[in-house]
């Protein structure tokens, strides 16, 4: 695969009345939390535009080819502005050595997701330069808390977001840091390693999240990822919600031990992952992470006006 590209493809900023194309990209979908969503982006001010798979498989919200020739069409629809992904859950991993990167190269918008998404966002970003957007999906628009919503809109329609505070914050260890930042879901992520499209996050500020994993899933995910050399030389970590995972402090105790010999800043409880906070967050955008204030900031324009 190409080498990671350094230089920032900016997408276009949305505006008002702009289409998103809704993506099923990974699992398929309730039509209730579907519809629920829908009606939040045209609240919102913005059209939709779904082209759906004709074979939904038991996990997947379609085939390989389906799934794929929906997005590839998405990025070369001229109409669609920006590409949202309707659930996470499982099959973006199988989209990767298929997908034509030149598509989104050569046609720059926003792409959203967050969960399974993060394998699509973080590839991309890396194969192209394109700077992609960890968010909500679709179906998780409607328990969406109003901070995260208001975040999104700014975050995908202004070309520098809104630096974070965060005001419950935890930092486990201090320091600040800047760099490139990259992240999304643990899990995820961590099936990347030993493929062609395993995490380089040297000089990176890397932020991650999970749901639903036992303490000793999570212990071995992340002692695979420090095995691997993934959190070696990172600039900074960023540790989001561990929703239905156990003890926190235990994650964050565990990441302390891995990282003692780095000894970069690390925090907890920053407001990103599947609970009701999930602020939007570019990847492969520019960032200071700043622990005497707590707050994360850009450092470069993320949207192009």
């Amino acid at each position: 695969m190409n080498a990671i590209v350094n230089r920032a493809l900016l997408p276009p900023a949305l505006k008002a009345k702009d289409v998103i194309g809704l993506a099923p990209l990974a699992g398929p979908h309730q039509e209730e939390d579907f519809h629920k969503g829908v009606a939040i982006l045209r609240d919102l001010g913005f059209q939709t535009k779904t082209l759906t798979p004709r074979t939904p498989l038991p996990f997947l919200a379609g085939s390989d080819q389906e799934r794929l020739a929906i997005f590839h069409g998405l990025w070369q629809d001229p109409e669609v502005k920006a590409i949202m992904a309707i659930r996470g859950g499982y099959g973006t991993l199988r989209l990767l050595d298929q997908l034509d990167y030149n598509i989104p190269r050569k046609n720059p918008k926003i792409l959203i997701g967050f969960s399974d998404i993060s394998a699509l966002l973080n590839v991309i970003t890396a194969e192209t330069g394109l700077i992609t957007f960890h968010g909500p999906n679709l179906t998780t628009l409607a328990r969406s808390d109003k901070l995260s919503l208001e975040m999104m809109i700014q975050t995908l329609t202004q070309p520098t977001p809104p630096p974070i505070t965060a005001n419950n914050l935890e930092v486990i260890r201090p320091g600040r840091a800047k760099g490139m930042l990259v992240g999304g879901n643990l899990a995820t992520l961590t099936h990347l390693l030993a493929t062609p499209f395993q995490p380089l996050w040297q000089d990176k500020v890397v932020f991650l999240e999970d749901v639903g994993e036992a303490p000793y899933r999570l212990d071995r995910l992340l002692t695979q990822l420090s095995l691997a050399g993934s959190l070696r030389d990172i600039s900074g970590l960023i540790l989001g919600t561990f929703t239905g995972c156990g003890d926190q402090e235990m994650i964050w105790q565990r990441l302390i031990d891995l990282t003692r010999d780095e000894g970069l800043p690390i925090w907890g409880n920053f407001p990103v992952g599947h609970g009701q906070e999930n602020l939007s967050l570019p990847i492969g955008s520019q960032v200071m992470m700043d622990s005497d204030t707590a707050t994360l900031s850009w450092l470069a324009p993320c949207l192009a006006p």
